[in-house]
């Protein structure tokens, strides 16, 4: 079966990176793919949202979540999650 970057004609850092490869990580937001369609989509600018240190990142799928208004508002808290509780990979993500 062919895979979804030989399909896509995705780089070998791209692949490096897909979720498809790596199971549990977001697909990144630069893959051009990963962007979201859905009329809940609004990138927000409201840093309040963005950092908000109990929202669970990690249950983001896409990282364009992770900004998306709809996600930050309605998405799950930490609180929310059974079991152990990770943050996500990259812990510079809120560097400006």
């Amino acid at each position: 079966m062919e895979k979804c970057w030989e399909r896509r004609g995705c780089d070998e850092e791209m692949q490096g990176r897909c979720p498809h490869n790596q199971p549990g990580e977001p697909c990144p937001s630069e893959c051009n793919f990963a962007a979201c369609v859905r009329k809940t989509h609004v990138v927000t600018d409201d840093l309040d949202l963005i950092l908000n240190p109990d929202r669970d990142y990690a249950a983001a799928v896409k990282e364009v979540c992770r900004i998306c208004e709809h996600f930050l508002v309605h998405g799950p808290d930490l609180a929310d999650r059974e079991g152990e509780v990770e943050r996500p990979g990259n812990p510079n993500r809120f560097l400006l």
